[in-house]
């Protein structure tokens, strides 16, 4: 599907939505529970919706890519035939001239913004508790215990980011759904834990990624991780308890 497409499409499912809230006469204060699928990765168009970045871009060295895994072996038990995978070398050293400038180790990725006839898509995730990720866990052991989960509102402050942290119970190279609820966020601003905490504004999220952020834990290596799908979902489609730091299973930790 190409850009114009995809342009057209969000702009006919702004109204498709609009209409049916009025024909099922749904008001302002009535949420949509139902299971939501927020972004696959199975094929090219997919990935494109999607923008990288790391230290790299600024003068570090660490390297990112986003890109399809059609390997049989790799996508069994994911239960697609393609999936992506978010690669890289994570460096903390920085290129001449940078030094005490910027701080390596970085590496993410988050989706462009959705632009429509109607202005950017927002995701309405005000009726689900949980988002759910389908992963696998790769790369050298050191970068596996720093991903974080990134979402950006439509909130009063731009520029604040909510995060967790990824808990994984395997370390196989194995597919597993991770759970998150959405109340268990932290609000942070430019990389710092924000000291007045809020609910975050569910009803309008602009951007969903994950990062690596081997700067804050002082790793470095080869990164690698599998990604099928997000979603957002309630206590009904959670399938395994989100995990808690004590109970992490097979990563070593700083």
């Amino acid at each position: 599907m190409s850009h114009w497409s995809r342009y057209i499409d969000r702009s006919a499912r702004v109204v498709r939505d609009g209409l049916s809230r009025v024909i099922l006469m749904q008001g302002a204060d009535v949420r949509a529970t139902a299971p939501k699928t927020l972004y696959t990765f199975h094929t090219q168009e997919d990935i494109d919706q999607f923008a990288t970045g790391c230290d790299g871009d600024i003068g570090g060295s660490s390297t990112v890519h986003l890109d399809l895994e059609t390997s049989p072996e790799i996508n069994a038990g994911s239960g697609q035939p393609t999936t992506a995978k978010f690669h890289g070398s994570m460096r903390l050293d920085v290129k001449p001239g940078f030094e005490r400038k910027i701080r390596g180790g970085y590496a993410g990725f988050r989706n462009k913004n959705k632009p429509s006839i109607f202005g950017n898509v927002l995701d309405d995730l005000s009726g689900q508790d949980y988002l759910a990720l389908r992963l696998r866990l790769s790369g050298d052991l050191r970068t596996r215990n720093s991903y974080f989960v990134n979402l950006q509102t439509d909130g009063p402050i731009s520029t604040d980011l909510w995060q967790h942290r990824l808990y994984f119970r395997r370390n196989d190279g194995g597919w597993e759904d991770v759970f998150i609820p959405f109340s268990n966020f932290v609000r942070t601003n430019a990389g710092e834990m924000v000291e007045s905490q809020i609910e975050m504004y569910r009803e309008r999220v602009r951007s969903i990624g994950i990062s690596l952020l081997g700067g804050n834990s002082g790793v470095s290596g080869k990164y690698e991780l599998g990604l099928e799908s997000i979603r957002a979902v309630n206590e009904e489609d959670v399938t395994a308890e989100p995990l808690q730091p004590s109970e992490k299973v097979g990563i070593l930790d700083e």
